[in-house]
């Protein structure tokens, strides 16, 4: 299960851009830590916003048992 890659999608809700990533178990705890809410940037325009890690990733919140 370690090598297991988690897709995170994401829209930012200035722009409307979308972003993915391919992240595992171990690179989504360092980048984001175990919290309920994920906070990204957007690379077109530069807007830093949270989306909840359930929408985001819900496999990732099922497999981590995330509390709400």
């Amino acid at each position: 299960m370690k090598n297991k890659k988690y897709t995170i999608k994401t829209t930012c809700p200035q722009c409307g851009c979308s972003a993915v990533s391919h992240l595992s178990d171990e690179e989504i705890r360092e980048k984001f830590g175990d919290v309920p809410n994920i906070e990204m940037d957007c690379h077109e325009c530069m807007l830093k916003y949270e989306t909840p890690v359930k929408e985001a990733c819900p496999e990732w919140d099922k497999d981590c048992k995330m509390k709400e």
